[in-house]
C-alpha cells in the first residue's frame, strides 16, 4: 500500500488519502475546521470579502461598458448614477444608486475563451494544470490570517460550482464550507430523534476505535486534518451560531429586498455570515452564457435584475449597518461577450475585454477604471489581468503579494501569481 500511494502524483495522492479518510472516518458531508487562531497581518483596510462570481460570462456592454451610438450596443440604453457624468445599463438602477460606492472597472482582459479555464483563472490567478491545484482567495484569506471563528468556517460557498478550486494545494483544514441552496441553509445539522446524545457518544467513540488503526499506518497531514472534523464538527453543530445560517431569522420584508431567488438570498446570508464572523463568502449567480435571444425578458433583463436587486441591497445595508468600510464586495465574471450580436440574436465569448466591479473596504468608489475601444472588442487602456484583480483584492486585505507558500510537491505560489495591484482602485 505505501509503494502505491509512493507512486501518485500529488493530486492523486490527495484524492486517494480524502477519499480513505471520507470512507473511513464518514467527514464527507461537512469540511475540517483549522483550529489555529493566528494573527492577522497589518494594511489593508478590508478585514472580510465577499465575492460574487457571474457564471457563464456576463455582457460588458450591457453591464458596465456601454457604447451608446455605436452598432455594437444592442438594445440596452445607459441611465445616469449617483456619480455625475458616470452611467451604467438601464438593468442596473439600483446600483446606480450606489455607485458612489462602486469601481467599475473596464479593461478586464483573459486569454481563454474556455468556460471552466476561464472560472479557474478567474478564482486562483493560475492556469489550470493537471498536477497542482491552486487555492480560491477564501483560502488564502486564512492562510495568512488565521481562523477568524472558532466555531464557524472561515469561507462559505453558495450556489458554487463542483469544480470549484476550494482550498487547492492548502491542507483539508482550509476547505471552504459549501451551501447548495440559501434558503435551506446549512443541512444536515440536527440528529434523528432515535439518536440520543447517549448514543452519538457511543458512535464517535466506536468510529475513533476503527479509525485509530489506520492514522498510526498512514500518517500523513491530510489524514489529520480529517480526523480532526469530529471535535470541530460536533462543536459548531451544537453552536449557537449555527442561527447565522437561517434566513427565517429575517423578516420577509428584508428577504423580499433581496430577492427570493437563491443568489438574492445568498447575497443576504452572506451580509449574515461577514456579521458573525465568516470572512469569506463567495455567491455564485449562473446563466450568463448568451449565445441565443440576449434581450428576452427571460435571459439578459432577468439575469441583470436578480444581480442589480441583490447587490444593490447588499451594498446599502453594509453601508448602512458600518460594515462597508472593512468589507470588500467584488464582482466579477470569466470573460465579456462579443460585441457583435450573432445570427442567433445573441452575444458569444469574448475574452479580450470585460467588466468587473468593486465596492467597500480600501476601494474607492464611484470611478470608473480603464476603458475597452469605440467598438467594445479590446482593451484601450489600463489593462487589467485576473491576476492583478486578485492582487487588488488581496492588497485591500492586507494580504503579502510577495510572500511565497510551497505547495506539497515543492512548487513555489504566491496569492495572485504574480498580479500587480491596481493602486488607481484603492483608497
Amino acid at each position: 500500500m505505501k509503494q502505491f500511494i509512493s507512486k501518485l502524483d500529488e493530486v492523486g495522492r490527495r484524492q486517494f488519502l480524502a477519499r480513505a479518510a471520507q470512507a473511513t472516518l464518514g467527514v464527507g458531508l461537512l469540511p475540517s475546521l483549522n483550529r489555529a487562531i493566528a494573527a492577522a497581518p497589518s494594511g489593508g483596510k478590508a478585514q472580510r470579502l465577499i465575492y460574487l462570481y457571474m457564471n457563464g460570462g456576463m455582457s460588458h456592454l450591457d453591464t458596465f461598458d456601454l457604447k451608446p451610438g455605436h452598432e455594437n450596443q444592442g438594445s440596452t440604453n445607459p441611465i445616469n448614477t449617483a456619480v455625475s457624468g458616470i452611467q451604467i445599463s438601464q438593468y442596473l438602477p439600483t446600483l446606480a444608486q450606489q455607485f458612489n460606492h462602486i469601481a467599475a472597472i473596464r479593461s478586464m482582459n483573459t486569454q481563454t475563451g474556455a468556460h471552466a479555464d476561464g472560472e479557474y483563472l478567474m478564482r486562483t490567478s493560475y492556469d489550470q494544470i493537471a498536477t497542482t491545484r491552486h487555492p480560491s482567495m477564501g483560502p488564502w484569506i486564512q492562510r495568512f490570517k488565521g481562523r477568524n471563528s472558532r466555531t464557524l468556517p472561515d469561507t462559505v460557498l453558495i450556489s458554487a460550482p463542483a469544480r470549484h478550486p476550494g482550498p487547492g494545494f492548502l491542507d483539508p483544514t482550509f476547505s471552504p464550507l459549501p451551501i447548495g441552496d440559501p434558503n435551506r441553509g446549512l443541512e444536515n445539522t440536527t440528529a434523528p430523534d432515535y439518536i440520543t446524545n447517549s448514543s452519538f457518544e457511543k458512535r464517535v467513540t466506536l468510529i475513533d476505535g476503527f479509525d485509530r488503526k489506520f492514522r498510526s499506518k498512514y500518517d500523513a497531514r491530510e489524514v489529520k486534518a480529517y480526523t480532526d472534523l469530529y471535535s470541530e464538527a460536533i462543536s459548531l453543530l451544537s453552536s449557537k451560531e449555527l442561527a447565522a445560517f437561517d434566513l427565517n431569522n429575517e423578516s420577509d420584508a428584508d428577504r423580499n429586498r433581496y430577492g427570493r431567488d437563491q443568489f438574492g438570498q445568498g447575497c443576504l446570508l452572506a451580509r449574515r455570515l461577514i456579521e458573525n464572523d465568516v470572512r469569506c463568502v463567495e455567491v455564485t449567480l449562473g446563466g450568463w452564457d448568451m449565445h441565443n435571444s440576449i434581450y428576452n425578458s427571460n435571459t439578459l433583463p432577468a439575469r441583470a435584475a436578480i444581480l442589480d436587486r441583490a447587490m444593490g441591497n447588499l451594498l446599502s445595508d453594509l453601508a448602512d449597518r458600518g460594515l462597508l468600510e472593512e468589507t470588500l464586495v467584488v464582482l466579477t465574471t470569466e470573460f465579456g461577450r462579443s460585441p457583435e450580436i450573432n445570427y442567433n440574436a445573441g452575444r458569444d465569448h469574448h475574452p479580450a475585454v470585460f467588466s468587473a466591479a468593486m465596492a467597500g473596504g480600501g476601494i474607492q468608489g464611484g470611478q470608473m477604471y480603464g476603458k475597452s475601444d469605440e467598438a467594445g472588442f479590446s482593451v484601450d487602456e489600463n489593462l487589467v489581468s485576473p491576476a492583478d484583480f486578485n492582487a487588488t483584492i488581496a492588497a485591500s486585505l492586507g494580504l503579502p503579494l510577495e510572500e511565497i507558500v510551497t505547495s506539497p510537491t515543492g512548487r513555489p505560489f504566491k496569492v495572485a501569481n504574480d498580479g500587480k495591484p491596481v493602486e488607481a482602485l484603492m483608497a
